[in-house]
């Protein structure tokens, strides 16, 4: 397979008239060996050198050689030059139409997917952006489209969105064979650009204007274009959002899967053994030896309130007493009655829950920050366990603020446990306190009995 490099070598684009605006690319004198184009370099398109503000100016045209070829080379050269390299396996013929995801709502979104990037591949015109979570099959339909147009002898060029910043960067060596200026106008100019992967998380300042003039570009100058995201439109720059959801209605958004279809590297998942563990029915409502008729009291109301809570979630149940006294009990025994009922429960550790979250800023994470953070916000149960035992760092506070905030204005059933008083909570954390103390929204259940959990092991 070629590289990179070699590949845009060749397809940069050489211009069909002789004037000159200093906005076309500039070719190596030399031919291209064999029997590739001379004009184009075997990429199947120019572009004329005509002055800004012309009808054509920055366009892209069949080359002449599309028409002298036969369809096998032109064929064989488009998808040399496309970048695709092994995915060139993956076409429309080989997809499953049901989708990777497992549940109902995502599979019929994703046969939406699939007849929206069919329309597309069959005739190029204007936008088509897929969203979803990791999995979904955003390049895989992505590629297929690429594939279908080198089919129809179409020009695609398909590259992920970080190594195309990669390749920009290191354009800028003098020993590079590519310059800048070529790698950018094939990028901002090639007939239909797949675009994999877009995310603005951890981009600095000159990622983000790159990306922005390749997609102004492309969207002022109204060329085909495919753009994959891992997350919601929404929490990308809203210069480039808004050319993505194209207002003038040139870009049509698909949404491949629902966020929480699938919980990453079991990143919020409930343990089996915790499931099996802690339940309503060996719920102990004692309260252990030392427990007195107040203590038992408590956990009688509180084990109603789970168990009313977990059948038919409504609101927020709030959970505070000793540690010990059988709060993460309760919020467990809450997630597997949800769980037995389909229902989806991302069931979090808070101090690890913030772990998961730095770690998505990793190169390597396999998961982005915002696909987290939003399953996260939109997960239809969330029960945060042990709010208070976090390290008190002015971003994990942020963090866990912007949660707390979305889902109570959102009203989104939600359980948290803590140990920390109502009181210790309001002097501790006191923006996340005032959404804790809404009685509109918020069940509050004091547990009083003491750690019983000690008391077993001592007996």
């Amino acid at each position: 397979m070629e590289s990179l490099g070699d590949i845009l070598r060749r397809i940069t684009a050489r211009n069909i008239s002789t004037t000159t605006n200093g906005a076309g690319v500039s070719l190596p004198e030399s031919e291209p060996a064999g029997d590739v184009c001379s004009r184009c370099n075997g990429s199947g398109w120019v572009t004329r050198r005509v002055h800004i503000g012309h009808p054509e100016f920055g366009q892209a045209i069949p080359c002449y050689c599309q028409e002298t070829q036969d369809a096998d080379t032109r064929t064989a050269a488009l998808r040399r030059y496309s970048n695709l390299g092994a995915l060139a396996r993956i076409t429309f013929t080989t997809t499953n139409l049901e989708g990777p995801l497992p549940d109902g709502p995502s599979r019929k979104m994703f046969g939406e997917g699939v007849t929206a990037a069919t329309r597309f591949a069959e005739d190029p015109q204007g936008w088509l952006v897929l969203t979803g979570p990791s999995g979904s099959g955003k390049t895989h339909l992505a590629v297929a489209i690429a594939n279908k147009c080198i089919e129809r002898n179409q020009t695609a060029f398909f590259i992920v969105a970080a190594d195309l910043l990669d390749h920009l960067r290191a354009a800028y060596s003098p020993e590079n064979p590519v310059s800048y200026d070529d790698l950018f106008e094939q990028v901002r100019n090639v007939p239909v650009l797949v675009l994999d992967d877009l995310s603005m998380a951890n981009a600095t300042p000159w990622a983000q204007e790159k990306l922005f003039q390749i997609i102004n570009h492309r969207y002022n100058n109204s060329l085909p274009t495919v753009v994959t995201v891992r997350g919601p439109l929404q929490r990308l720059d809203d210069s480039l959002r808004t050319r993505l959801e194209g207002a003038d209605g040139t870009a049509t958004v698909v949404q491949l899967g629902n966020f929480n279809s699938r919980l990453v590297l079991g990143i919020g998942e409930v343990r089996a053994e915790m499931l099996e563990r802690m339940t309503f029915d060996n719920f102990d409502t004692l309260g252990g030896a030392s427990a007195s008729d107040q203590d038992r009291e408590s956990l009688d109301l509180v084990m109603h309130a789970a168990r009313t809570f977990a059948y038919d979630p409504d609101g927020w149940l709030l959970l505070t007493g000793p540690r010990g006294s059988g709060k993460t009990h309760l919020a467990v025994a809450i997630a597997g009655e949800q769980l037995k009922q389909g229902s989806q429960v991302f069931f979090a550790f808070v101090p690890t829950l913030l772990d998961h979250l730095r770690a998505t800023f990793s190169p390597d994470s396999p998961v982005g920050y915002d696909e987290l953070f939003e399953q996260i916000n939109s997960v239809p149960l969330l029960v945060l366990d042990d709010l208070g035992a976090e390290s008190s760092t002015v971003w994990a506070e942020e963090k866990l603020y912007q949660i707390i905030v979305h889902r109570h204005e959102a009203r989104l059933p939600t359980v948290i446990t803590s140990a920390a008083s109502l009181n210790e909570l309001e002097d501790s954390k006191s923006r996340i306190a005032s959404r804790l103390v809404d009685g509109i929204v918020v069940n509050w259940q004091p547990i009083t009995a003491p750690n019983y959990r000690d008391q077993r092991r001592r007996s």
